[in-house]
């Protein structure tokens, strides 16, 4: 049945066509995907904790994260059974190494894993979860209507820009982030998908939730010329502040990593964020209310809610060293979350952080005497959002038109340029990796914008793969050899052992000068005429490797053999490139 549906498509509707049908559909699954993921939270997070009081500490926060990331675990190990962490980084992993497949159940798995975690408190973001789960939608519409690579990396990006696109209301945004972050090399040609998914996404939230910004800002006060210098000095503070997560997070997760155990990990890291949500309760879940209060509050009354449920909350004076503590310490809670076995991304905790960072720098700006220029502090929190993910993601361009649609806050365009932009040539300074790439980039595995390293992505190993029929054995005389030459149009034949493992190759040039000899046909043997191999190539390399493997040993010729070394083929330089003249012509006439 499924298999006549998709011949009919192949012969009525044009693949160009079909790719927009398809974009269409990726949008409206994933927005109603983000509004359940965000409606589950809301619903969990209401639960447990619509009776706590503001005025007093409330001893349940040392209970549910604890609760939340365990659960979350047991789902992931007992009912997934499968990885589902770090989702942009699997995404990037998925289209350098694994062809844009990305498995079935991550377009449910993650919205479960994460609403739990998030919901219970996690320290962490339910944005990466549910990119990954549109990019899953993309992926695995795209191989039900056997799509090639290419177009099956289309759907992915589509997937990933509805995704951000629905759940944050910001179309612009979405496409960026997909063009910014994932570092796909895509064509004009596929904007048009993109578009189509990222305005189909949008338009359903609205009209499911209203069209409301998802964070309410009002400007009171608009761009000063006399407020730049301001500007890049938070950019720099942005940019430090970045490092310092992006480089402590990835300390962190390298300690809990050597634990081994999941419960040694979980046991270590339930009582860090249990004992951080209790003394911070800002940390709890997304922490998107701390940044609804900074962005609006107008007094420090207003502003010291921010402590509510807390130790602090009876003494507003130290509402400073208490935010001090919260940047300080969320990537002690993000990493805990993720590392105790909970599910969500770095997406939210980015914001977070930016919104508690901005305000927090603008206080201190504003208490240093005779600087002449006192800012205000809610459109620093505002500019701090966007400085921060710049940094953190190194996605300038995404920080500045994701806050400004998500706010509204286009009166102070050119300030969330100048702090992103700052921010972002700060970092790059000290880690030219973002959080996604780094773990990728340390592997050798990491896509970039690069034309040429798309084109790689996007080619196969089985497409260059030359299968063999014909061995040789290292005991087969002379006389073999001759025989298998005159039936074969090969220059290069493999050795290999009596199971098939690779042991060398013989060359037609080392045998061409004794090939006509007779009385030597039963003298000379295999293992006399075989060469070592320049290099042997595995089937699960990426064509990144093949290339360099040809450029190091200047070889026309490589082997290649599986993970047990039993010989597969050969790839000829030749072919390769070929190929990839046929994928840069199919690419321009897009």
């Amino acid at each position: 049945m499924w298999t006549s549906i998709v011949e009919w498509r192949r012969r009525h509707i044009r693949d160009k066509q079909f790719m927009l049908l398809l974009a269409l559909a990726i949008g409206v699954l994933t927005a109603l995907a983000g509004m359940l993921l965000k409606w589950l939270i809301l619903q969990i997070e209401h639960l447990l904790t619509h009776q706590f009081s503001l005025a007093t500490a409330n001893w349940l926060y040392l209970l549910y994260p604890v609760v939340g990331i365990l659960i979350t675990g047991l789902f992931v190990r007992y009912v997934v059974r499968d990885d589902i962490g770090h989702g942009i980084t699997k995404i990037l992993y998925a289209i350098a190494r694994k062809k844009s497949f990305i498995k079935a159940h991550n377009t449910w798995s993650s919205i479960i894993a994460s609403s739990i975690t998030i919901g219970f408190g996690g320290s962490v973001g339910a944005e990466a979860p549910i990119v990954l789960t549109g990019s899953a939608i993309g992926s695995n519409l795209g191989r039900a209507f056997g799509l090639d690579g290419r177009k099956l990396l289309l759907l992915v990006g589509c997937g990933a820009a509805g995704a951000i696109s629905g759940v944050f209301k910001a179309p612009i945004a979405g496409l960026v982030f997909t063009l910014e972050v994932l570092m796909i090399d895509f064509t004009l040609g596929s904007l048009l998908p993109l578009l189509v998914a990222c305005v189909t996404a949008s338009a359903v939230t609205f009209a499911l939730s209203g069209t409301d910004n998802v964070f309410e800002f009002h400007l009171t006060d608009g761009f000063s010329i006399g407020r730049v210098h301001v500007y890049i000095i938070l950019g720099v503070v942005c940019g430090l502040i970045s490092l310092y997560f992006t480089r402590v997070m990835n300390w962190l997760e390298d300690c809990f990593r050597r634990l081994g155990s999941p419960w040694r990990r979980f046991l270590v890291a339930a009582p860090i964020l249990s004992v951080l949500i209790f003394l911070f309760p800002s940390l709890y879940g997304e922490g998107y209310d701390t940044i609804h209060l900074l962005l609006n509050g107008r007094s420090d009354v207003e502003w010291a809610q921010v402590m509510g449920s807390s130790l602090f909350y009876s003494s507003p004076h130290l509402l400073l060293l208490y935010l001090a503590g919260v940047i300080v310490f969320k990537v002690f809670a993000t990493t805990a979350t993720n590392s105790g076995g909970g599910c969500g991304g770095t997406f939210a905790p980015s914001l977070f952080l930016g919104c508690v960072a901005g305000f927090l720098f603008a206080s201190l700006w504003n208490m240093i005497p005779g600087q002449g220029t006192v800012v205000p502090e809610s459109n620093f929190a505002l500019l701090g959002m966007a400085g921060l993910m710049s940094g953190v993601m190194h996605a300038p361009l995404t920080g500045i038109f994701l806050i400004a649609e998500l706010t509204g806050g286009y009166g102070l365009f050119l300030p969330l340029m100048i702090v992103a932009t700052v921010a972002y040539l700060t970092i790059i300074i000290f880690e030219p990796h973002s959080i996604y790439t780094m773990r990728l980039a340390r592997k050798g595995e990491l896509v970039t914008h690069n034309k040429d390293q798309a084109i790689l992505t996007l080619m196969s190993m089985d497409s260059v793969i030359e299968r063999y029929e014909e061995h040789l054995h290292p005991t087969d005389d002379l006389a073999e050899v001759v025989r298998q030459l005159s039936s074969s149009t090969r220059d290069v034949f493999p050795v290999v052992d009596e199971g098939y493992h690779l042991l060398g190759v013989l060359v037609l040039d080392r045998v061409r000068h004794v090939m006509f000899r007779t009385e030597l046909y039963h003298r000379l043997h295999v293992a006399e005429l075989m060469s070592p191999c320049a290099a042997r190539l595995t089937t699960h390399d990426s064509m990144d490797v093949v290339m360099t493997a040809f450029e190091r040993t200047k070889a026309w010729t490589l082997p290649v053999v599986d993970e047990e070394g039993v010989f597969v083929g050969f790839i000829r330089r030749s072919h390769v490139f070929a190929l990839y003249r046929t994928m840069v012509h199919d690419l321009s006439e897009e």
